[in-house]
């Protein structure tokens, strides 16, 4: 899970065709363009989710597919929401992914000076004016879905008077929200994105790029498409909530002269089960102190999941199997655990870890001595080698692996009865210890000499095999069992009552686990098939003196059985 990993060189070559590639394809081949050239134009107020993952590999993805380039561009245009945080975050989220942008790096406040320009030529022109309504004066003179709007009383404005008012607002002279640029089109438009949109407003706010320089901004629909034009974008892909706008988009780039003349396509977002991609309900989970930051590792951003040990692999592989459609679905949570497992099972190597340890004395091996238990590292790749665990008398075993009185079916430790430590010995409990309580402490237990490496001479069967580690050269650990942060598989997105569905049990810590003390080097980013457990990653708050693991997925895996039952 190296930060650098790269796709593959053929790693998108499996994706399929969609109506996007469909349409690309066909515009080469039909000469209508000499390169493919698509964009991921992220806004920075906030940190990248998996939704935003989807854009991400479907841009680059053609891209890279069509022998074209991908710029990374940031829609800079608000300046009251962006921080230089979150430009710094998204590149090093998509760059995590796998891609690449190369020079290709743009801000459209790079082009602010060239978008002013082209408003002043729609003033010039008579197709946009400055206009005093206040905003709730805007919102109900804007009409419905099903009655038209109303002009503005300034609609009308003499254009040198617009000019004026304009250039007085490029310097500063009002405050927020005095007044507005309007594009003058159509207030009975049946497309409501067409009554006379906001090209301009008044912020006066510190940009993160050019500081104190600008006091008023564009629109992202009057930045957006003509951003396109002036990088000479061919195809620019967004999700379906903008295709609303794409008539706008075309209103812009037909009444400007820009260099060139892209054109929008629209793909269905990502929807998943138990998960909001809301960037206002993500950014509110995180200012409302409901997870400890964007990179929780309960959040859905690209930085939490990093930090849960989910590979870039998966997330392309979850990309690639949900595909690109024109009708917005909801997928199933399971699908991207799924994927999760395929690359983590590829390459995690093996290690034993107690989650709740239960302390085990084999009365009959002797004191003071241990020995050496040969482990495989990997049961399907033998590249990775074998370890050496210590077995001595004092172990511990899952609390779990054990019960004082075994219900049907739990074939695992119980008094009396045989079972098999891996790698190890077989060993039966004779001895349960309890406190004044009445709790389990401990187990007495003795173990068959004969039976090393977990197979008995005479032939006998055991039924379980559990996971153990030496209480002497184990060393202590805390592990965060994560689960999904809403309990209902759709969550409400509404901003008043998301953080009602918040699942109590998102996150369980384990503060007394135990890990094998080759984990004691552990590098963050590594990941770890703890037996029988799940898949774990060392997180960045561990030290010297205290591990602390994160636990990225179990090894159940639902989604895979129903597949497999059609």
């Amino acid at each position: 899970m190296a930060s650098d990993d790269k796709v593959a060189a053929g790693e998108t070559e499996g994706a399929g065709r969609d109506f996007i590639r469909d349409i690309v394809a066909g515009d080469l081949g039909a000469g209508k363009i000499a390169e493919v050239v698509t964009r991921f134009p992220p806004e920075p107020n906030g940190y990248l989710h998996i939704g935003h993952a989807k854009s991400i590999c479907l841009n680059f993805g053609i891209a890279q597919e069509f022998g074209g380039r991908c710029h990374l561009r940031f829609d800079d245009t608000n300046p009251a929401k962006e921080e230089q945080e979150y430009i710094d975050a998204i590149e090093r989220d998509v760059r995590w992914l796998g891609f690449e942008w190369g020079k290709h790096l743009y801000f459209a406040s790079d082009y602010f000076d060239r978008l002013y320009g082209w408003a002043v030529d729609l003033i010039k022109a008579g197709k946009a004016y400055v206009d005093d309504q206040t905003q709730e004066e805007m919102r109900a003179n804007r009409g419905t879905l099903t009655e038209p709007g109303r002009n503005s009383p300034f609609r009308d404005r003499p254009v040198e008077e617009n000019l004026d008012l304009f250039a007085r607002m490029k310097a500063g002279e009002f405050p927020n929200g005095a007044r507005v640029l309007r594009a003058k089109i159509d207030m009975a438009a049946g497309n409501i994105n067409l009554r006379d949109p906001v090209l301009y407003r008044i912020i006066h706010a510190h940009h993160p790029r050019t500081g104190d320089t600008w006091k008023i901004y564009p629109s992202y629909d009057f930045a957006h498409g003509q951003s396109d034009a002036i990088e000479g974008i061919t195809h620019s892909v967004c999700t379906l909530e903008f295709e609303d706008h794409r008539p706008l988009y075309d209103w812009f780039i037909q009444n400007l002269s820009v260099p060139s003349t892209p054109h929008q396509y629209e793909f269905a977002r990502l929807n998943i089960t138990y998960t909001l991609l809301s960037k206002r309900i993500l950014n509110g989970l995180v200012k409302g102190g409901h997870v400890s930051g964007w990179d929780d590792p309960r959040m859905p951003t690209i930085a939490g999941l990093r930090r849960r040990g989910v590979p870039p692999e998966a997330i392309r592989d979850f990309i690639k199997r949900v595909g690109v459609a024109k009708a917005n679905s909801t997928v199933d949570l399971g699908m991207f655990d799924f994927s999760i497992r395929e690359v983590l099972n590829r390459a995690a190597p093996r290690r034993m870890a107690v989650l709740r340890p239960l302390k085990v004395v084999i009365e009959n091996y002797p004191e003071g001595e241990g020995e050496e238990i040969e482990a495989v590292n990997h049961p399907d790749d033998e590249t990775q080698g074998s370890r050496k665990l210590k077995f001595t008398r004092e172990l511990y075993i899952e609390r779990d692996d054990f019960m004082e009185v075994p219900e049907k079916k739990f074939f695992r430790m119980a008094p009396g009865r045989e079972v098999r430590l891996r790698y190890a010995y077989f060993v039966t409990c004779k001895e349960v210890v309890k406190d004044a309580a009445g709790n389990v402490t401990e187990l007495r237990c003795t173990y068959d000499p004969a039976s090393k490496g977990g197979n008995s001479p005479d032939g006998r069967k055991v039924k379980a095999t559990i996971h153990w580690v030496s209480a002497e050269h184990s060393v202590p650990a805390e592990l965060r069992l994560y689960n999904t942060l809403f309990s209902d598989p759709d969550p409400s997105a509404d901003p008043e009552s998301f953080a009602k569905g918040i699942n109590p049990q998102s996150l369980e810590v384990l503060s007394d686990a135990r890990v094998e003390p080759a984990l004691a080097g552990a590098k963050g980013g590594d990941a770890i098939q703890f037996e029988r457990q799940g898949y774990f990653v060392i997180d960045r708050d561990s030290t010297p003196g205290k591990l602390v693991f994160n636990r990225t997925i179990g090894l159940r895996d639902t989604y895979a059985k129903d597949v497999a039952k059609g």
